[in-house]
């Protein structure tokens, strides 16, 4: 299965807003803490490593060769 990095979200905007809620009221460290268990949950969900490596080098390096 390869990286999907074309648009996916019927909502981009609705997701947004409900990332940014979820950071409401959170110090620093907390925000970071939930931004943690997200990207762990979603990983696992994601599974394939191929898939989750390509992802590591995108956020790391945006202009990345996809593949």
């Amino acid at each position: 299965m390869p990286l999907n990095t074309e648009p996916n979200l019927p909502d981009p905007d609705g997701f947004y807003e409900r990332l940014i809620a979820l950071h409401h009221d959170l110090d620093i460290a907390e925000s970071r803490r939930v931004n943690a268990r997200l990207i762990l949950l979603l990983a696992n969900h994601i599974g394939d490593p191929a898939v989750l490596d390509h992802a590591l080098r995108l956020a790391r390096d945006p202009s990345a060769a996809a593949g």
